[in-house]
């Protein structure tokens, strides 16, 4: 099934039901006054994180979805029967916005966690309500009160301990199929990556899920490409992973692009801990001494590493360093 991270739908709770003008009629009882019930509240639509949800593809396809209206109060004061929620069962991190005002309606965050979305319209009052000393006869009732209606956005960001990130033919489906039981697609050629995919990696008795998303290039921040479009699946991760090819043409300028594209794109993601992760030595014969070369053209301080996607050697040392970081 293809990953969908994107869908747009509109949502309308139920009207409130009618009030009702309504008077006791019984034999024996004259006069017996009004007892015109309330209407019925209209039904809500809801949002709920469901983990066994993978993707959006199901809004793209339904995008209208409406909840039911109140019933029209009764006689002998008998209230209408509130309309049915709907609840709308979305993958754990999508975050949901109003399309006109931009503003974030809810972020679902977590398994099972619950959003209101459109709050159905409150019942009208019966005329039991209106009758006083001086109007025993009242005829007065009010209507329902209308349903919310909103256009919104929805949008999924994947939760991931680690992303991966990098220019295109890297070796970041290599590294997560090397890790991890994920297999996305490796081909060599650019963009072979076209959704995000994730991986399940284990260190001894602990564990970590890693983000592949598609690689960037210069100008991404711009549209370019296709990194930019999935950058927001990132936003949740805990630690970056920076995947530089050393037998590339200037792996330094190209982990400086890479770099740049983040900042550009998002002040706070380009702040994420980040490490370097120098993949393909097994294809040079002085791998060692360029990642050295390269470490110092940067000034690279933070944590780095030397690794053979293909081969895997290296790579169980990056899950080590990585498990510990996150434990810490």
């Amino acid at each position: 099934m293809k990953f969908i991270d994107e869908a747009k739908i509109e949502v309308h709770a139920g009207k409130g039901g009618d009030g009702s003008a309504h008077f006791r009629r019984e034999k024996y009882v004259p006069r017996g006054g009004p007892d015109g019930g309330d209407g019925g509240r209209g039904g809500s639509v809801w949002a709920r994180a469901d983990r066994n949800i993978n993707t959006l593809v199901d809004y793209r396809f339904a995008r209208i979805h409406r909840a039911a209206h109140g019933a029209r109060g009764g006689g002998s004061d008998c209230n209408g029967r509130a309309g049915a929620d709907i609840e709308l069962r979305m993958p754990v991190g999508t975050v949901i916005r109003d399309e006109e005002t931009a503003h974030r309606v809810a972020d679902l965050a977590k398994d099972g966690e619950r959003a209101l979305l459109a709050r159905g319209g409150q019942g009208g009052l019966g005329n039991v309500h209106f009758k006083s000393s001086v109007n025993r006869a009242p005829r007065q009732f009010t209507r329902g009160a209308p349903g919310e209606s909103r256009r919104l956005a929805l949008e999924l960001r994947v939760l991931a301990d680690v992303g991966l990130l990098g220019l295109p033919n890297a070796g970041k489906s290599s590294f997560i199929r090397a890790v991890s039981s994920a297999r996305p697609k490796v081909a060599d050629y650019p963009f072979t990556t076209l959704n995000p995919s994730l991986g399940v990696v284990r260190v001894g008795h602990s564990s970590f899920v890693i983000a592949d998303i598609p690689g960037l290039i210069e100008g991404a921040s711009e549209g370019a490409g296709l990194g930019h479009q999935f950058l927001r699946h990132l936003a949740r991760t805990r630690l970056l992973l920076q995947l530089v090819d050393i037998a590339g043409d200037e792996p330094a300028q190209a982990a400086r692009a890479v770099a740049a594209e983040l900042k550009k794109y998002d002040e706070a993601l380009h702040r994420k801990p980040r490490w370097l992760v120098f993949n393909k030595i097994d294809a040079l014969n002085d791998a060692d001494a360029k990642v050295q070369k390269i470490v110092r053209e940067l000034r690279w301080k933070r944590p780095w590493f030397a690794i053979s996607a293909l081969s895997g050697e290296g790579c169980d040392a990056v899950c080590k360093a990585i498990a510990k970081e996150l434990a810490a």
